[in-house]
Parts: structure tokens; sequence; C-alpha cells
């Protein structure tokens, strides 16, 4: 069982690892040795995680996150594999806690008044300016 949060808790029967051969330097061993862990997470069919939370996570995974539903996370950072699975786990964990934070509302906020009286002003400024420049202009000239 994998705590997230303390009302989210995963069983480790929902989440597969597969064992990846990791690409970059290595030298021979990198071409033997599956190093790199792709981690594979049900987010869809989770008992753990409620609809909303589901749809949260999806738009925060992005293209992590398949068509059904199935987050994919890999890890080929370090080169073992026990330190691969931990970063794959920590950034699964990570992942699904910040989509557990319910998104803030926005509150509309009013324009000041300051604000709304030196516009005004201006605006009257402007219109004097504009009154002052010539007079009234006759046929006649």
């Amino acid at each position: 069982m994998i705590e997230i949060t303390k009302d989210i808790a995963i069983p480790d029967s929902e989440i597969e690892e597969h064992f990846i051969r990791a690409t970059g330097p290595g030298g021979q061993k990198v071409n033997k040795s599956e190093t790199a862990v792709q981690l594979r997470f049900d987010a869809r069919h989770s008992s753990a995680l409620s609809n909303a939370h589901f749809l949260r996570l999806k738009k925060m995974a992005g293209r992590r996150m398949t068509a059904d539903g199935m987050l994919v996370i890999t890890a080929r950072q370090f080169r073992t594999q026990e330190q691969n699975r931990k970063d794959a786990m920590d950034r699964l964990v990570q992942l699904i806690r910040e989509s557990a934070k319910p998104p803030r509302t926005r509150r509309p906020t009013k324009t000041p008044k300051a604000q709304k009286r030196k516009r005004l002003e201006n605006k009257r400024h402007k219109s004097s300016i504009k009154k002052a420049r010539g007079g009234t202009v006759s046929r006649d000239e």
C-alpha cells in the first residue's frame, strides 16, 4: 500500500513496473542491462481516486496519460534499477499529490476607486484641451 495523502492510498496491485533498456552512455553494459523503469498506473479504474481527482490528474499528466487512462512514467536518470524505481515512484506520488489539491477558485476583483477617479479626471482634462483648440470655423474664411 502506497500512502499518497491521509485520504488516498494506492494498493501495490494497481501499479505495474516494467524494466527496459536505458539509452545513453554506458559502454557495453548498456546493451545488456535493463536499468530503466516504466511505471504504469491505471488511474481511470483505480479505487483510490474519485472521478474529479482523475480528471485533475489527467489534465496535469498531459501526454504521460494514454487515452485509456493509463498513467505511464519512465525513469532512466540513474544507472541502477533500484534508484530508477524509487525515482519513478516518487514522481508518481508527487503527481497524484499535486492533483489531489483542489483548484483555487478565482475571485473577481473590482477596479479601485482611486483608479476610476484618475481615469475620469484624465478624460475631463483631455476633453477641455480639445474644446480649447481653435474656435468656431465659419464658411467665409
